[in-house]
């Protein structure tokens, strides 16, 4: 009887420290995963981040390609203005002229028009003086005064155009500020979950372990590591535009970049297709609609891949065959493969 009762009590004493090592167990792998849940959670937050940070961009760049050619037409105005001005001295010096050479060969009397005149501008305004000097001078003036004042009201509306362009382009480069602030944000809280996740892993097998040397235990892990296959471009089109391409694979993406030393999506297009002498604007968009639509289901290599709608494309890649293209994806990237899943349409040149 007092052995049965010693065997219950042992049976419930390694019962409970059992129990006791599940709980330990559960509880030392509970943080892990809700860490892990945590990073996937945040991880989609980022994705959608991303695509936020490519419209915002490309928002970005129309609203600065918009300001130049404002700024250009500005340019333009302004050397019209002295053109016109030069005209209208022109035209008031030979005016002067023609009214002396009136005054010698024709009576005396046009002396009291042109002395009740305070200057030229009222002389020609005389009928008098004005079928004197015939309409064919009088045109003149007219039509270069008035020349002179649509530029002036062409000036006060393209510094309008000016203002609103740069109020566009600040606003946008608000907008792009604060969701590129929201990615590092999210990328800094992935990296330290990351990090947290990686040393409370360590601890785990840390501990399982001193678990297994206590048992006298031992076991083995193995891991292997796999890589997809660069895909093969094939077919025909702009191959040599792929081939350009791979030679940037790990650039590293760069805001604004259309170099070796670092790329945007536009930017990687427009530098691997200048080299085959075809030139491009640096904006998904403006390549998109510059481009011959192709169908995804007709991609050849070497066409371009945009992401986005018929209204802009804030993303492009250039198609390598398989449903592969090389892209500069977004800040914190490198140039690499991607898939074109979610591309709405192929451009051709």
């Amino acid at each position: 009887m007092n052995g049965r009762r010693r065997f219950a009590v042992l049976s419930v004493l390694l019962g409970t420290l059992f129990l006791s090592f599940l709980l330990a167990s559960a509880a030392s792998a509970s943080p892990v995963s809700q860490k892990k849940a945590r990073l996937q959670q945040i991880q989609g937050k980022l994705q959608a981040v991303y695509h936020q940070v490519d419209v915002a961009v490309e928002k970005y760049n129309q609203a600065t390609t918009q300001l130049s050619g404002v700024q250009q037409q500005i340019k333009q105005n302004a050397h019209l203005l002295k053109v016109a001005k030069y005209n209208l001295q022109v035209a008031d010096k030979q005016l002067q002229s023609r009214a002396l050479d009136i005054y010698k060969t024709r009576d005396v009397g046009i002396v009291d028009v042109l002395f009740a005149s305070s200057s030229f501008d009222d002389l020609v305004t005389q009928l008098n003086m004005m079928q004197r000097l015939g309409n064919s001078d009088v045109d003149t003036v007219k039509s270069i005064g008035a020349y002179q004042q649509d530029i002036k009201d062409r000036r006060v509306k393209l510094e309008s155009d000016k203002k609103s362009a740069a109020k566009l382009v600040a606003d946008r480069s608000t907008q792009k500020n604060q969701v590129l602030g929201l990615q590092h944000k999210l990328e800094s809280m992935t990296a330290g979950i990351k990090n947290q996740i990686k040393q409370l892993e360590a601890q785990q097998a840390a501990a399982a372990q001193a678990a297994a040397a206590a048992s006298n235990t031992g076991g083995s892990s193995g891991g292997g590591s796999g890589g997809g296959s660069v895909p093969d471009p094939g077919g025909s089109g702009r191959s040599a535009v792929v081939a350009i391409a791979q030679r940037y694979l790990g650039v590293p993406y760069v805001y604004g970049g259309a170099s070796p030393s670092g790329f945007d999506c536009s930017g990687l297009a427009m530098y691997c297709y200048a080299q085959i002498g075809i030139g491009l604007s640096h904006g998904a968009t403006d390549q998109q609609r510059a481009s011959t639509p192709v169908p995804l289901s007709a991609l050849q290599p070497g066409d371009l891949v945009f992401f986005g709608n018929a209204s802009y494309s804030y993303h492009v890649g250039i198609y390598v065959g398989g449903g592969s293209m090389i892209n500069a994806p977004h800040t914190g990237a490198v140039v690499s493969y991607a898939s074109i899943s979610g591309a709405w349409i192929g451009g051709r040149f």
